[in-house]
């Protein structure tokens, strides 16, 4: 039986050598990305069977990636590997897209059976997480339907993020192939969305979003 076929993206070298460690006997690792727009391009090119990302990444994070990549491949199987035991944050993953939902503190052989899972098919919640997310679930359920979307558009959301982590407009104009012009326009009218009044703010809001790492 051929071996799952694993992405895997995350920008800490320290947790990519101890994952690669973990993970290669066991799957067969088709690539490393270290930021969103490679996770992007990796999972279209090499058609993972699952994909393993972190949420806190550099030019795109990894639910707005989670986001892009189902738009184009509806069936794709992601896992979330992070820091963040945050249930609000593990339902919108879920919402993203995600099959999975493990914490970088679980035991090791969590991920590989999350891995297994999700590659059947399946659904995966860290024991860690379980009860509680189960419990945010049932509790939403019970109360009137809000949209819980973000107030940005998802070009938006990227301008946003580049913004904090501190590109200037005319890099952000580059990443995103369009004009200066348009960049100054996109921030413009997220500053309007949000009611902010300057870049510190915007950068404040990224880091309560998740968008960037505080």
């Amino acid at each position: 039986m051929p071996k799952v076929r694993v992405l895997l993206a995350d920008d800490h070298t320290v947790v990519v050598e101890g994952l690669r460690s973990l993970l290669k006997d066991t799957f067969d690792l088709v690539s490393i990305v270290y930021d969103g727009r490679a996770l992007l391009d990796a999972a279209e090119r090499l058609q993972p069977d699952v994909i393993v990302t972190d949420i806190s990444m550099p030019l795109m994070n990894g639910l707005d990636a989670v986001r892009h990549i189902r738009l184009r491949q509806p069936d794709a199987k992601v896992i979330v590997l992070t820091m963040h035991r945050d249930t609000q944050l593990a339902a919108e993953a879920f919402r993203a897209g995600v099959s999975g939902y493990v914490l970088k503190v679980s035991p090791s052989e969590e991920l590989i059976t999350a891995i297994r899972e999700v590659a059947q098919g399946k659904s995966y919640v860290t024991s860690l997480m379980a009860k509680d997310l189960i419990t945010l679930l049932i509790e939403a359920g019970r109360q009137p339907r809000k949209d819980a979307g973000s107030p940005l558009t998802p070009r938006q959301r990227e301008v946003l993020q580049l913004i904090a982590e501190g590109r200037t407009m005319k890099e952000v104009a580059s990443i995103l192939k369009i004009s200066p012009r348009t960049a100054e326009s996109h921030k413009y009218e997220i500053m309007q969305v949000l009611g902010l009044q300057n870049t510190a703010e915007l950068v404040q809001y990224a880091m309560r979003s998740k968008l960037i790492s505080e």
